[in-house]
């Protein structure tokens, strides 16, 4: 995106005072000439920037000029205008920040982010009708108490869907799929909750420090690998064709792992799950597109599974 690009030269004139075609080229990884007509464009734009010829020269904003982006990179700022259109998840004061953040851009391409603005939308409601409804009831609450590193008495539905009381300190929330998660730390250490779970929110009055080495995406990064374990302590090693591979990845998320590529274009794939044998069939669905390996039981519930198959579907006037 042409704006992304510009966007981003201006940010670098304001952080650096003055740059060289050559530094913005090898920063966004484009040609000089490309730079040199992004550069030519914001100045006809009218933007106060001017170029300095000679041994120490290069590009520079004229004076203090300055184009207000909240010290944003351009990837940040146009990641936020997508953002706007997630209706279940922007805050109606977060869309007057990023309106604020529109009108500090440059007219001559605040067409391009009023369009990025308006290109994502997301439907939580799963096809029928069924989904989570919006965010859970109490999902700001929890948001504003881990920015405030607020302590809270956390009213809890278990497995068994009873409620309990947790004391916890919220380090912060994530958005997996189309559900939201609380990771915080109680007296038995860090612990993962489902927001949809919580029943009430009540502050003890006390604040807490989070651990200086703590780092939510890191965090859940962990969190996903557990949870990945416990859910794939059985696995199939397959070989499938290029599509075949793609699909069993869609189908089986981040318990599938691609591996090497042969020189047919097949591809080896690994397929972790709680049940080898529901995999295996799960896998037999894509016939020659997928070819089991290994390990050896996983070929005996598949040989099996064959000929159930060829039992019900090749001998003459069965039904």
């Amino acid at each position: 995106m042409r704006a992304d690009r510009l966007v981003s030269v201006l940010l670098m004139l304001q952080q650096k005072k003055q740059v060289t075609v050559a530094q913005v080229a090898e920063e966004l990884e484009v040609s000089e000439r490309t730079v040199r007509r992004d550069l030519e464009a914001l100045a006809m734009a009218g933007q106060p920037i001017y170029s300095e010829r000679g041994r120490n020269g290069g590009w520079r904003l004229l004076g203090e000029g300055r184009t207000d982006l909240s010290g944003l990179k351009a990837d940040e700022a146009y990641a936020l205008f997508g953002l706007s259109g997630m209706s279940t998840t922007v805050t109606p004061e977060l869309k007057q920040a990023l309106k604020k953040l529109l009108s500090a851009l440059p007219e001559s391409f605040r067409d391009e982010a009023e369009t990025a603005a308006a290109s994502v939308h997301v439907d939580p409601a799963g096809w029928g009708g069924n989904g989570s409804g919006g965010a859970p009831r109490y999902l700001d609450a929890l948001q504003a108490a881990a920015f405030c590193r607020q302590e809270l008495m956390l009213g809890y539905l278990d497995r068994n869907g009873k409620e309990t009381k947790r004391l916890i300190c919220p380090f912060g929330v994530v958005l997996k799929g189309t559900t939201w998660y609380l990771v915080a730390g109680t007296d038995n250490g860090q612990r993962t909750f489902k927001v949809g779970r919580v029943k009430s929110v009540e502050s003890t009055g006390n604040t807490f420090e989070r651990p200086g080495d703590f780092d939510l995406g890191e965090s859940w990064r962990q969190v996903v690998t557990a949870v990945d374990t416990l859910r794939g302590p059985e696995s199939v090693e397959a070989i499938a064709e290029p599509w075949a591979s793609e699909a069993i990845v869609w189908m089986f998320g981040s318990l599938a792992k691609p591996g090497d590529r042969f020189a047919d274009g097949r591809v080896g794939i690994t397929v972790s799950g709680q049940n080898r044998n529901v995999i295996v069939r799960r896998l037999l669905s894509f016939g020659r597109g997928a070819q089991i390996v290994g390990p050896p039981e996983a070929l005996e519930v598949a040989k099996e599974t064959a000929g159930e198959l060829a039992e019900l579907y090749c001998r003459p006037g069965k039904r």
